[in-house]
C-alpha cells in the first residue's frame, strides 16, 4: 500500500508532465501505425503531395485538436461576442492574444511529436523530398534524367548511385535538430514565465492546490445544486403545485465567474469566485480591475473550467 499511495503521490505531483509525456506517447504509436499500416508511397511524380500530406496534414489535425480540447480556448471565447458587445477593442485583442500564447503551445505538443517523429521514421519525408524539384537538383546536378527517374522510385527499395547523404539520412538529422530546438525553445520559455511569476514557488504551489480543491468542490456544489432545482421542477410538474423560492446565480453573476482571470498585485484573490466573494458579489470597482495574466497562472482558468463538455 505504501508503494502505490508513493506512486499515486508521484503522480498528482507531475500531473502535468505525465500528461503532455502520454500524450507524446500515443502521437508517437499513431504515427507508427500509420507509417506501418496506411503509407504506401506510389514511387512517381505524386511523391511530394502524397508524403507531403501524411507529414503535414496530421499534425495541422492535431494542432486544431488541441485548441477544441482546451478549457481555455472556450473560457474565451464563450460569450465574448454577444451583439451587445464590441469585440473588437485593442485591450480585448491584446487580452486574446496574451491567454493564447500558452494555449498555442500546449497545442502545438502533439503536432510537433507527430513531425519529429515523422521525420525520425524517414519515411514520409523520403516519399515527398523524392519527388521534390529542389532535393532533383541537388542530388541530380550533371546526372541526367535517369537519375531523376531513380530518386522517385528510392521510396521502393531503389539505390542511387553516389548519394553522399540518403534521404533517410536527412529526415533523421532534420528530425534530431528539430527536437533539439523544441526542447531549447520550452526551456526558455519555462524559464520566462517562472522568472515573471508574481508570486513566490511555494504560494505557487499552494494557488495550484486551492485551485484544484475549488473545482473539486464546485463539481460537488453544482451538481448537488442542480439536483435539487430538478427535483423542485418535477415535483411542480407532476403535483401540479407552485414552486417555492430557490436561490440560484443570476446570468450576471455566472458572467462574472466565468470571465478570463486576471491578476491584480495589489489584491490576493485566487480565483474569479475568489474575487467575486470578496468584492461584494462582483459589485466593488475593484471586481473588473487586474494586471496582465502572465502565463504561469494559466492553471487558475483550466483548474476552474469544467472539462466535461469539451
Amino acid at each position: 500500500m505504501d508503494e502505490l499511495r508513493r506512486v499515486l503521490d508521484f503522480c498528482i505531483r507531475h500531473q502535468t508532465v505525465l500528461g503532455y509525456s502520454m500524450v507524446s506517447l500515443l502521437t508517437a504509436a499513431s504515427e507508427h501505425i500509420f507509417s506501418i499500416v496506411v503509407f504506401k508511397c506510389p514511387c512517381n511524380s505524386g511523391n511530394l503531395l502524397y508524403g507531403s500530406v501524411f507529414l503535414i496534414v496530421p499534425a495541422i489535425i492535431l494542432f486544431l485538436l488541441g485548441y477544441m480540447v482546451n478549457t481555455r480556448t472556450w473560457l474565451l471565447l464563450t460569450g465574448s461576442c454577444p451583439p451587445e458587445k464590441c469585440c473588437n477593442s485593442c485591450k480585448s485583442c491584446t487580452r486574446y492574444c496574451w491567454v493564447l500564447v500558452p494555449v498555442t503551445a500546449r497545442a502545438a505538443v502533439a503536432p510537433l511529436t507527430w513531425i519529429a517523429v515523422a521525420l525520425l521514421g524517414a519515411s514520409f519525408y523520403e516519399c515527398a523530398a523524392s519527388g521534390s524539384g529542389v532535393i532533383k537538383k541537388l542530388i541530380c546536378k550533371n546526372k541526367g534524367q535517369e537519375c531523376h527517374e531513380l530518386l522517385t522510385k528510392v521510396p521502393c527499395g531503389e539505390k542511387l548511385p553516389g548519394e553522399l547523404l540518403s534521404l533517410q539520412a536527412q529526415s533523421q538529422l532534420i528530425g534530431w535538430f528539430l527536437i533539439a530546438l523544441i526542447m531549447i525553445v520550452a526551456l526558455i520559455l519555462t524559464c520566462l514565465t517562472r522568472c515573471y511569476s508574481p508570486v513566490s514557488y511555494l504560494q505557487l504551489k499552494f494557488w495550484k492546490i486551492y485551485s484544484k480543491k475549488e473545482q473539486e468542490l464546485f463539481e460537488i456544489k453544482a451538481k448537488e445544486h442542480a439536483t435539487q432545482l430538478a427535483e423542485r421542477n418535477m415535483n411542480c410538474f407532476f403535483e401540479g403545485t407552485d414552486p417555492a423560492r430557490f436561490q440560484t446565480p443570476s446570468n450576471e453573476d455566472w458572467q462574472k465567474i466565468s470571465v478570463v482571470y486576471t491578476f491584480n498585485s495589489n489584491e490576493q484573490h485566487y480565483s474569479m469566485i475568489h474575487k467575486y466573494v470578496n468584492t461584494n458579489r462582483g459589485n466593488s470597482v475593484g471586481f473588473g480591475q487586474g494586471d496582465q495574466n502572465p502565463p504561469v497562472l494559466g492553471f487558475v482558468d483550466e483548474a476552474n473550467a469544467s472539462e466535461s463538455g469539451f
